[in-house]
């Protein structure tokens, strides 16, 4: 049975780490559902403590693969889904990053990166859209993170300072 845990969280982030395009924050969504609707791995609730944590502590994005890992088949099933994200798509890049250096600049190249860059953006997207419905805040969720998406993109106000706005009109709204 652990065993067969162990080889479910190699499959499920394996797979994953070849489409990390624009960062980890691009999976989030295909882990919310791998991990919460497939494999029942954690429930809403801690999926979302899972991911504010990820968030908070200091290092890669991508320690939200390690914690849903370990909450799958513990020190083991972290240490394989970390390994399992990292490892497939490293040597990919490794691979892949001579041809890149050599055509530079072609056609093929250019077409690709520009493909890549509203395929990445969809993708945190859907991120977003994933953690908002998780996080059950329901409407409000929904209009502090839009107005929040609003203003970052039109002023230049601090993003700390808009987490606390956020948590104040959490605070009056629901309190």
């Amino acid at each position: 049975m652990r065993l067969a845990q162990l080889l479910e969280v190699v499959l499920v982030f394996a797979p994953l780490s070849f489409l990390t395009v624009g960062g980890g924050q691009s999976i989030v969504a295909d882990i919310h559902r791998q991990s919460v609707d497939v494999y029942g791995w954690v429930t809403n609730p801690q999926f979302m403590d899972l991911y504010a944590l990820s968030r908070i502590i200091p290092g890669p994005g991508a320690l939200l693969v390690t914690l849903v890992g370990w909450q799958a088949a513990g020190l083991a099933g972290a240490l394989l889904a970390s390994a399992a994200i990292f490892i497939p798509s490293s040597l990919l890049v490794y691979a892949l990053a001579h041809l890149w250096t050599r055509f530079k600049g072609t056609r093929c190249i250019r077409a690709i990166e520009a493909g890549l860059v509203p395929v990445a953006a969809g993708m945190v997207l859907a991120a977003s859209c994933t953690v908002l419905r998780a996080a059950e805040g329901g409407a409000w969720a929904w209009g502090v993170a839009a107005a929040s998406t609003l203003t970052l993109m039109y002023t230049r106000l601090s993003p700390f300072l808009m987490l606390g706005i956020g948590a104040v009109v959490f605070l009056v709204a629901l309190g």
